[in-house]
């Protein structure tokens, strides 16, 4: 695919691959690792692929460059939510209240620092990697698509699909050992609209705790001051399932919910 039948978007492109994201992020809910990385300046990308131009894309759909500046907040399964991005900076924060008692995890460009009642709490390096990573991961799906860049992220496109009689394209992503976590072999997919350009499915699988595989469809999509936020039902799938065959598992209603994945009462903290 020749880049000149993309001015606009590689312009786009560029310019987004000049900033560093944030860091390597990953879940400990349902066993789903997300994982990201701080990008090299040095990187120059002339020719960006189709899978590249496909998740650029998505991007640009979802929030593009107002993910840079974004201050929000949500919640999030009883736990209120923040972050705050400021170019290469950001500010991520949880509040949990039980039985009185204020908890606030303060995730400061990857340093975390927890509260009890407004005082400082001693965590061992095990908690303080738990906690990192639940913070992470509950932005990280808030605001997807916007760290799919990063460094760390190896970006493939498998295949276009119907889905519900609506064309998608799937890319697969994969993850380097160094800088990709104690899970960089788990996989990802991402099913991308060819009309509007959202991400409407995504599914992984997972090696740990004997393994798993799990889809997602999004669905209460929303637009708050430029940013798409949305919710996703959570389905299981047999170990082993291809992830390719999951779209059509789905269409059949052979895919069992487990779960359903909701940001509720977003509000742009910025203005």
């Amino acid at each position: 695919m020749k880049v000149t039948f993309y001015p606009i978007i590689l312009a786009a492109f560029l310019g987004l691959f000049s900033c560093k994201s944030k860091e390597k992020e990953k879940t400990t809910e349902e066993n789903v690792p997300i994982l990201t990385k701080p990008m090299d300046d040095s990187i120059q990308r002339d020719e960006p692929d189709d899978a590249e131009i496909l998740v650029l894309e998505a991007i640009i759909a979802h929030g593009g460059s107002r993910y840079s500046t974004a201050h929000y907040g949500f919640t999030f399964r009883d736990k209120d939510y923040t972050f705050q991005n400021n170019g290469n900076k950001y500010i991520y924060t949880t509040t949990m209240t039980e039985n009185g008692d204020k908890t606030i995890d303060f995730l400061n460009n990857g340093k975390l620092l927890r509260t009890l009642n407004e005082q400082p709490v001693t965590l061992s390096p095990k908690d303080n990697t738990k906690y990192t990573e639940a913070l992470n991961s509950v932005i990280y799906f808030a605001t997807l698509p916007h760290k799919l860049n990063d460094k760390a992220v190896h970006k493939k496109y498998v295949e276009n699909v119907k889905i519900k009689d609506t064309d998608y394209k799937a890319i697969e992503v994969t993850f380097d050992q160094k800088g990709g976590g104690t899970d960089h072999d788990d996989v990802f997919m991402y099913w991308i609209n060819t009309k509007t350009k959202t991400i409407d499915y995504l599914a992984y699988s997972y090696e740990t705790n004997d393994g798993g595989v799990r889809f997602r469809s999004a669905y209460n999509r929303r637009t708050v001051d430029g940013i798409i936020f949305q919710d996703y039902v959570n389905y299981k799938a047999p170990v082993g399932t291809p992830l390719t065959e999951l779209p059509s598992l789905f269409q059949k209603g052979e895919l069992e919910e487990l779960s359903r994945i909701e940001t509720e009462n977003v509000v742009n903290l910025a203005q």
